[in-house]
Order: C-alpha cells, then sequence, then structure tokens
C-alpha cells in the first residue's frame, strides 16, 4: 500500500477477484493518486433489448471506477449510495471509466465517475455519469 491507499496492482488483483468484472472483461488501466480508470470491450452478451449496453453493466463500471478511485487513497472501501445518469445509448467499441476522489473523510468518501463510449476511430462520446458515497472498510 502507498501510505493509506491501494497500489494499481493491489487493485488489479482486487479487480480479477471480483467474478462480475471478470465476466464482463473489466480491465484496470489507470490508478493512483485519487482517480482511477477502468476498461471493458463492446460485448453482445452484456446488451438490453434494443441493443445498447444495459443500465446494470453502465453502474457497474461506474460504480467501480468510483471505488477504485478512492481506494487508492483509504484503501479498501464499500458502496453506501450510487446514482447514475443515462445520457445517451451506451455504444461502442469499447467503454471507459473515469473516476476520481471527490472527498475522502475518515467516515466516507464521495467519488464521481464519467463512462465514455469510444467508436473504432477513437472518437470518445459522453454516455453516463454516476457518483458514489463510500464508507472504508477495516484494512
Amino acid at each position: 500500500m502507498t501510505a493509506r491507499g491501494l497500489t494499481m496492482q493491489q487493485l488489479a488483483d482486487a479487480n480479477a477477484s471480483a467474478a462480475l468484472n471478470r465476466l464482463a472483461g473489466f480491465e484496470v488501466t489507470a490508478a493512483g493518486g485519487g482517480s482511477a480508470e477502468i476498461v471493458m470491450m463492446w460485448h453482445d452478451g452484456l446488451t438490453q433489448y434494443a441493443g445498447h449496453l444495459h443500465a446494470g453493466m453502465i453502474a457497474a463500471l461506474l460504480d467501480t471506477a468510483c471505488g477504485f478511485a478512492a481506494a487508492t487513497v483509504v484503501g479498501g472501501v464499500t458502496a453506501s449510495h450510487f446514482s447514475m445518469n443515462c445520457l445517451k445509448p451506451a455504444v461502442g467499441d469499447r467503454f471507459v471509466a473515469k473516476g476520481t476522489t471527490i472527498q475522502a473523510g475518515r467516515k466516507q468518501i464521495f467519488a464521481r465517475a464519467e463512462l465514455f463510449a469510444v467508436n473504432g476511430d477513437g472518437e470518445e462520446a459522453l454516455v453516463a455519469t454516476g457518483e458514489t458515497l463510500l464508507v472504508p472498510l477495516n484494512n
């Protein structure tokens, strides 16, 4: 651990230990200093009835990015409240969730994330945002 927060490798290990994250193919591509980035490739099996990425997967990406961003500052955390806003249909070749720690206190941490859909040309479109209130775990 760095001071109190988890390292990129520790978060990659935590990601690999989470069954949903493995099933969906989440990859931790950056983590440190109160931020984290999670990438997931498009998968037809994770869509809803209209062919867009399912809101449950959108929530999972946003929540994971928020939690991992907070964990870089305070160590292990768990969510106590989560909300998201879907801004447009989530369709792309891959998805990038970027989480940021906004405020880290002793008893609660506030983080937010943005989810981008990226097409084959590398163009990004913001498709959803999320906010999470987290509590630290005993590390």
